[in-house]
């Protein structure tokens, strides 16, 4: 089971706002706001508690120490195609926190394994003793 978000019901907790592209462009990079920046506030966002734990507690830089997350979009020449790179990219980091790990279950290697294991260590320490000096 995973975490599938509603944008519709997250949109109280997004803050959209354009501003210029940064880069190469031309006059057009000066005088057009076409970038995106988008502020998602996890606290106040009407999802599992599971998701804003896994958000706040990963080592994701674009989260803020007040746990906002930043994304900025300025791939694309137009704002509505960069607002919605923004909010892709803003569900897909939802649905990455929101995959449930599986448990791990800890296993002992097999005997053959073992058994392998040391045979390849006794073969490695006869290649090494022929390696040594031949004393007479």
């Amino acid at each position: 089971m995973s975490y599938t978000p509603n944008i519709e019901s997250l949109m109280p907790a997004i803050d959209l706002s354009a501003m210029r592209a940064q880069g190469a462009g031309g006059q057009n990079v000066n005088k057009v706001s076409s970038a995106i920046h988008l502020r998602f506030d996890i606290q106040v966002a009407a999802m599992p508690e599971y998701v804003k734990q896994t958000l706040l507690s990963g080592k994701d830089k674009r989260i803020t120490q007040e746990g906002i997350l930043i994304i900025k979009a300025q791939s694309y020449r137009t704002q509505e195609m960069n607002k919605q790179d923004a909010i892709d990219r803003l569900t897909e980091v939802l649905m990455e926190a929101g995959k449930l790990q599986k448990a791990r279950r800890a296993t002992k290697p097999s005997r053959n394994s073992q058994k392998k294991r040391v045979d390849s260590k006794v073969k490695s320490g006869r290649t090494k003793e022929l390696r040594k000096k031949v004393d007479f």
